[in-house]
């Protein structure tokens, strides 16, 4: 163990090399980050002082803008930071915490989409039995599984990197520290830390997409038992969740079941679910549901009356 900290501080390449390029990404980012902040705080908020937004499913999406928030948080401040740095520099303890967060965050957001989807399925396919069956304990019970199951992915990830030998060099390439790009820097043969990262990643992302798509398809074929306005709403709730589904297991799936690479596609790749997935996330939600923008809306004229007085 002692032999993981002769590097004790690591130089990160960034995303682009060129200064002008470097900053012409911060002015694009920063508002990107900070419209995450915003959009995603305002779905927590809403969700948590709307009357309206009581039902199961609005306390999954609240909870789903609260991990977008600190998923994103865990990578991007400093990735915006470093636009502007000439050196980018992360301690070798500051670059195992970025990986423990990082993943904590991420699979307790694919165990909160997965939870998501059952509780479309029970809306759906056993609507008289809704509210019994996805009771407020269980939702609890729910979320809470899924900061655990978050929780020992990750512990999982660090412990199998800590035991590692660091000696040099020290530079990654990546513009954050993931699991990929440090284990290039290891003095010793990862491929059997690599077999367990594929499945304690790639394969848990697989079978959680798989677990999913699965749900859907039940829900799609008992919808051809409900009325057409029936299947428009079902369909309108579903969608969302579906699309958010598909823009963050897509990349995801990309990078983590296949080889390792340094080429900057899979950087871009990575910016897009770390940086624009989690902006985009409140925007579907709220342009696909009238009962949030309904909400949102009074909240604000609230807001604009309090002041107002």
């Amino acid at each position: 163990m002692a032999g993981a900290y002769n590097v004790t501080e690591l130089v990160i390449t960034g995303l682009f090399q060129g200064a002008e390029v470097q900053r012409a990404c911060f002015v694009l980012f920063l508002p990107v980050y900070l419209a995450t902040l915003l959009g995603n705080g305002l779905i927590v908020l809403t969700v948590s002082v709307s009357q309206s937004l009581r039902s199961p499913m609005y306390f999954f999406l609240g909870y789903l803008s609260l991990v977008e928030i600190c998923y994103s948080s865990t990578v991007v401040p400093k990735f915006i930071a470093d636009l502007l740095a000439k050196v980018k520099t992360i301690s070798f303890q500051g670059c195992l915490a970025q990986i423990f967060f990082f993943h904590f965050f991420g699979v307790a957001e694919i165990l909160l989409l997965t939870v998501m989807a059952y509780d479309r399925y029970v809306a759906i396919c056993k609507p008289l039995h809704y509210m019994s069956m996805m009771s407020r304990q269980l939702c609890r019970l729910l979320v809470a599984g899924s900061w655990l199951g978050g929780f020992l992915h990750s512990l999982i990830q660090i412990l199998i990197t800590i035991p590692l030998p660091f000696c040099g060099p020290n530079v990654i390439d990546h513009y954050f520290c993931d699991l990929h790009p440090l284990f290039k820097l290891a003095c010793t043969d990862t491929f059997m830390v690599g077999i367990i990262m594929f499945v304690n990643s790639g394969l848990f992302s697989v079978c959680s997409f798989l677990t999913l798509l699965c749900s859907y398809i039940i829900i799609l074929l008992s919808l051809r038992n409900h009325s057409a306005e029936g299947r428009r709403k079902a369909l309108s709730t579903c969608a969302a969740h579906i699309t958010v589904v598909v823009l963050f297991f897509g990349p995801a799936i990309f990078l983590y079941l296949r080889p390792a690479s340094t080429f900057t596609a899979d950087k871009l790749v990575a910016v897009f679910y770390t940086v624009i997935t989690p902006m985009l996330n409140p925007i579907i939600y709220t342009l696909r549901n009238v009962e949030v923008k309904i909400a949102m809306g009074k909240l604000w004229g609230k807001t604009v009356n309090f002041r107002v007085k």
